[in-house]
This record gives C-alpha cells, structure tokens and sequence, in this order.
C-alpha cells in the first residue's frame, strides 16, 4: 500500500483520477464516468 507524502500537494479538479508515474510525477487523467453527482 502507498504512503500519503504530502497532503493537499495538488489541487484536484472534480472528475480526474490522479497518480504517480515511473519517474515520480504526478498525473493527471480524465476518468471514464466521475465528476458529476447523481440526482435522485
């Protein structure tokens, strides 16, 4: 399991999935179906 660094280090928009590459950067990808609350 991964370990938290640092927390708040980026600033994360609603509906993309960040992570860490090979070479330690963080990306940033859009995800399939995220961002958007569900109405009822």
């Amino acid at each position: 399991m991964g370990k938290v660094l640092v927390k708040n280090a980026v600033k994360r928009k609603s509906g993309y999935l960040y992570y860490v590459d090979g070479k330690g950067n963080v990306c940033e990808a859009k995800m399939a179906r995220g961002g958007k609350k569900k109405r009822k």
